[in-house]
């Protein structure tokens, strides 16, 4: 199927992480045409790269449609992609579908590990109540099973199967 990878972020640093209570750091989350995507370890450049051995979030993906719907439903046209705090976002697919698979982006093998939950921190990235809102549409994690580089644009996913 043709999937449209809208953008792709890396931040090098957590502006949430262990913050509970307290403001969130600034982080800029660049927002990047390509990507090196190391299997095993994550993403170049990222806060979360060779964050621990198997690590579940190597790569996060968030739908394009779904930041669309959450604009429009929370009425933040201003609200940036990079809010989501997830590395990929992609438009074409129902992430959900990817748990438990492993699929090909550009030659890039990712294991769908688990979706991502949102956290707390969207109702003051995003507006009030954007955290139950995304509650079972938070994203997806991934392991990187096969590495390469991974580039904005419309391209092929495929399924392989079961992780």
């Amino acid at each position: 199927m043709q999937v449209t990878i809208r953008h792709i972020f890396v931040s090098p640093g957590h502006n949430f992480v262990g913050r509970f209570g307290q403001e969130p750091l600034d982080h800029e989350a660049r927002d990047l045409d390509e990507i090196e995507c190391v299997a095993g370890k994550g993403l170049a450049g990222d806060r979360y790269f060779d964050h621990e051995e198997n690590y579940k979030g190597q790569a996060t993906f968030f739908s394009w449609e779904v930041f669309q719907e959450m604009r429009e439903a929370f009425q933040v046209a201003n609200c940036p992609p990079s809010a989501m705090r997830r590395n990929i976002l992609l438009e074409g697919i129902d992430l959900n579908a990817l748990v438990g698979k492993t699929f090909t982006l550009q030659g890039v093998e990712f294991a769908g590990t688990e979706p991502c939950k949102p956290c707390s921190w969207m109702n003051t990235a995003v507006a009030e109540g954007a955290f139950d809102w995304l509650k079972g549409q938070g994203g997806l994690r991934c392991r990187i099973t096969r590495g390469g580089i991974l580039s904005r644009g419309t391209c092929a996913l495929e399924v392989a199967g079961e992780t």
